[in-house]
């Protein structure tokens, strides 16, 4: 019989550990930077399934091999409106948002 690991920690525990709960300034940081980098992630996953090379993507929606890097690797974020030509110009899409209270 397997006895129980009490060191394991959910994701939630481990971020509240170490960065505090939610609301505060540490907690709020790793939650934005994770949401940048999915953003990024998403773009690449994207582009990959489109079959684009970051230079393809860059020139169909009139900006630079190196900004669509920058994005995919979490180094720059993308403005509301840059997203949206990538996703309609770029890939056919259509960039949905929603707002979560």
């Amino acid at each position: 019989m397997k006895t129980k690991n009490s060191n394991i920690l959910t994701l939630e525990q481990f971020k509240n550990k170490h960065y505090g709960k939610r609301g505060t300034a540490k907690r709020d940081q790793l939650e934005a930077g994770y949401e940048n980098f999915k953003i990024g992630a998403l773009l690449h996953e994207a582009r990959l399934e489109k079959g684009l090379t970051q230079e393809e993507l860059a020139e169909k929606v009139g900006t630079t091999k190196s900004y669509i890097s920058k994005i995919e690797n979490n180094i720059k974020e993308v403005r509301i409106s840059t997203l949206q030509r990538i996703v309609e110009l770029g890939f056919g899409g259509q960039l949905q948002l929603s707002i979560k209270l």
